[in-house]
């Protein structure tokens, strides 16, 4: 303008870098946005995976039966070989020992169906030993009248080897004693699976649990480099605690068999504990007006 005065453009405001004391506090509050996002995620998780883990441990407890059940009809095999030997079956009978040890049979397959996890399928299987069981029960009294043979016939029922299709045995064809294994098989392969679905399911479970605790070791480890570099000092042990104990819950929650809500969410606020007091002695260095 006209009779207007120039002025020389102003040089541009340089961006300072923000003061250490301030970055260390978003570090703090990054820090314990992670514990904190741990804590709610194992909330979520384990309300939702509580029925599959519950229903895991039932099947585990069946499973735990069905060896049982396996065991004792060993016995039953053992006391109908011991009449066998004996010769004597037209007047002592199969034995107390065997009936005794194929009641427990039933007893323990009927625990097993309450823990079934293989649904319909393992019913059905179920419900074919069972039936395999009164045969040889029925086989067994029988042999009161036939003899030996007899015998013979009720213990290749209990532990007849079963059929192959090729190198492969096909499962259920054998007599009871491998029944059971191939129903305990079955349970186990159940069991497997209902651990590793929906919210058990290991592709879900990693992101989710090991993602905050990668996050928070990138903070800590930053942390650990402004308190070396720029307050010469070394850092305390409490933030290494802190995520070390933050990862032992995430990495359990990965697992099948996760921490209880009584031991992981102390465990986890002492971790945010630890994480506050890991940052108070720098920031206590410094005092900031408030503006």
């Amino acid at each position: 303008m006209t009779g207007g005065r120039f002025h020389a453009p102003r040089p541009l405001a340089r961006s300072r870098a923000p003061h250490p004391v301030v970055v260390l506090r978003w570090l703090r509050a990054s820090v314990l946005g992670t514990v904190a996002v741990t804590a709610l995620l194992y909330l979520v998780v384990a309300n939702r995976g509580g029925e599959e883990i519950a229903a895991a441990r039932r099947t585990t407890t069946a499973i735990q039966h069905i060896g049982a059940a396996y065991d004792e009809a060993g016995k039953a095999n053992d006391a109908l070989r011991a009449v066998s030997l004996s010769k004597a079956i037209d007047l002592t009978g199969t034995s107390n020992d065997f009936a005794a040890a194929t009641a427990r049979v039933t007893s323990h397959l009927t625990s097993a169906a309450e823990g079934n996890a293989a649904g319909r399928q393992g019913l059905s299987h179920i419900e074919f030993v069972q039936g395999q069981l009164t045969m040889c029960v029925q086989m067994a009294n029988t042999a009161v009248l036939d003899g030996v043979p007899g015998v013979t016939r009720a213990r290749d029922a209990l532990d007849d080897a079963p059929e192959y299709d090729g190198r492969a045995p096909v499962p259920f064809t054998g007599g009871l004693r491998q029944s059971l294994r191939d129903l305990q098989e079955l349970e186990v392969q159940a069991r497997h699976d209902r651990l590793r679905s929906g919210w058990r399911d290991p592709a879900l479970l990693r992101p989710l649990f090991l993602g905050p605790v990668a996050v928070m070791l990138l903070l800590v480890c930053a942390t650990g480099y402004i308190v070396v570099h720029h307050f010469r000092r070394l850092p305390g042990p409490a933030l290494v605690v802190a995520l070390l104990a933050t990862a032992s819950i995430g990495v359990t929650m990965c697992t099948t068999d996760p921490l209880a809500p009584a031991v992981a969410l102390p465990v986890l606020a002492a971790a945010g504990a630890l994480a506050y007091l890991a940052y108070r002695p720098r920031l206590a260095e410094y005092r900031f007006p408030r503006s």
